[in-house]
């Protein structure tokens, strides 16, 4: 049975209770509980959502310095989670990324991250002053993937890092649902005096059923990020942050956040904060039950379409990976002799699908608690039409878009980007250092942190991804040559 006091929403049921007292505002937002807001914009939502849309109220509590509502809330979630304290996050998992790696860096300090971070990691670096350093990911020419670093990866980097590198960062679940094995790396880890920042953003609903991969807190994480937006019932751009302390001074990263985040928080995205912890608290199991259902039958049902290969918990655990989130249906389609832009740009302009991401050889495909049946099944007959009659097609090579490894750094990344530069043509850049992040977007995996020496090889793969509909994210636009700063 649910902890019966989980099924409370404090700080929801103060925000309905302000609204329907109908006091009279003299303060902001300006719109006065929807009164000055365009009438297209009330006629299409509803009027409802302005009366909740407030500003820091006796009634409902201040995330600067939470003492009401929102500390209850922020307390709930911390005994959901397993977290010693626990944040409501309005500028996503980017914010917690920045937070977590500046709480535990001092300028000059090293960390050691994935290198398949998000490029929040990077950022917060730069803020910290942090010195970056890298282990990568496994790669995998059969399933044409880069999957996520291993025990062996990590164990190897750690104790060939230099002494002063306290804090390791992992990112786990990766965006293709690739677990990294925390429950060795984490003791592992602190075993070396580590302190362990895991990106969880993908990982929200772990812990709330038996049949997904570990939670992160549960293998003993010091500092967890978690995109509540992405997978369970947040609203996009709210994410929660959790600490456990002993390694991380709880008071130190609530300063830090302070600083960070906005003094003007959106309470609508603290309200689905709110309510979907309760949800997840409350009937977790039982949603997240429907959607690994349907996920299951979706897999099925793709692998069974020639020229389609979906992503299997077997085909990770094989390669000394920790798990798989079922959840996440990652579709590889080079049989089809097409790349995953052009599938994803099918699903969407001939049958209205809309996926997660694409890369040069898949699709991905997120099954939550908020899809149907019939959604599920739509996508499956969408993917057999743009199969059919594609399966003798030239296969698409994995050398052709595989992603560099190794990229040598040059100077650190905040003393590079903070640095004098110029823009370079990027198919002329390679030997110079790069003073920007760069990425293919999404997942926003970084192929360029600040400080790096630009390689020809890192040159072509961004040149090939883009020439085949890939966003990179990073490189300015002069006319319509890409330029590298």
């Amino acid at each position: 049975m649910p902890d019966p006091s989980q099924y409370k929403t404090p700080l929801f049921d103060a925000m309905v209770s302000l609204a329907e007292s109908r006091k009279i505002s003299f303060h902001t937002p300006g719109h006065k509980s929807g009164k000055g807001i365009a009438t297209r914009f009330v006629k299409y939502v509803g009027p409802n959502i302005f009366s909740i849309d407030l500003t820091t109220l006796d009634e409902v509590d201040s995330l600067q310095k939470p003492t009401g509502v929102i500390k209850e809330a922020q307390g709930l979630a911390a005994k959901a989670y397993g977290a010693d304290r626990s944040f409501f996050l309005l500028n996503g998992t980017t914010v917690g990324n920045h937070a977590m790696i500046m709480t535990v860096c001092n300028p000059g300090d090293g960390i050691l991250a994935a290198r398949n971070c998000h490029k929040s990691v990077i950022a917060g670096a730069i803020l910290a002053g942090a010195r970056a350093n890298f282990v990568y990911p496994a790669m995998d020419a059969s399933l044409m993937m880069s999957m996520n670093v291993t025990f062996d990866s990590v164990r190897q980097a750690v104790e060939s890092a230099a002494p002063e590198i306290k804090v390791l960062v992992v990112t786990s679940p990766n965006y293709y649902g690739i677990c990294a094995d925390i429950e060795r790396i984490i003791p592992f880890a602190h075993e070396r005096g580590m302190t362990v920042l895991v990106d969880e953003a993908h990982g929200p609903h772990l812990g709330f059923h038996p049949e997904l991969p570990k939670s992160a807190l549960s293998c003993g994480a010091d500092m967890v990020v978690q995109s509540t937006h992405k997978i369970i019932g947040g609203m996009t751009q709210a994410s929660m942050m959790h600490a456990r302390s002993g390694r991380v001074d709880i008071m130190t990263l609530a300063g830090v956040l302070k600083v960070l985040q906005t003094t003007s928080p959106s309470y609508i995205l603290m309200a689905s904060l709110d309510l979907a912890r309760m949800q997840m608290a409350t009937e977790g199991e039982k949603l997240l039950s429907k959607a690994l259902e349907l996920a299951r039958w979706a897999r099925d049902g793709i692998n069974g379409i020639q020229g389609l290969r979906c992503l299997e918990k077997k085909d990770v655990l094989l390669r000394s990976m920790g798990d798989l989130d079922e959840t996440k249906l990652a579709i590889n389609v080079s049989d089809l002799g097409m790349t995953g832009y052009q599938v994803s740009q099918a699903l969407n302009t001939e049958h209205d699908i809309q996926v997660e991401m694409a890369d040069p050889f898949h699709v991905l495909v997120i099954v939550s608690i908020g899809d149907r049946k019939e959604d599920v099944s739509r996508l499956v007959d969408a993917l057999k039409e743009i199969a059919k009659g594609r399966s003798a097609a030239a296969r698409f090579d994995w050398e052709q878009a595989k992603p560099p490894v190794g990229t040598p750094q040059g100077l650190p990344p905040r003393e590079a980007f903070f640095a004098a530069h110029e823009l370079v043509n990027l198919g002329k850049s390679a030997g110079r250092l790069s003073s920007e992040i760069v990425t293919v977007y999404p997942p926003g995996i970084p192929m360029l942190v600040p400080g790096e020496v630009i390689t020809e090889d890192v040159v072509n793969y961004l040149s090939r991804v883009s020439a085949m509909g890939g966003t990179v994210d990073g490189l300015a636009e002069d006319g319509r040559i890409g330029v590298v700063r």
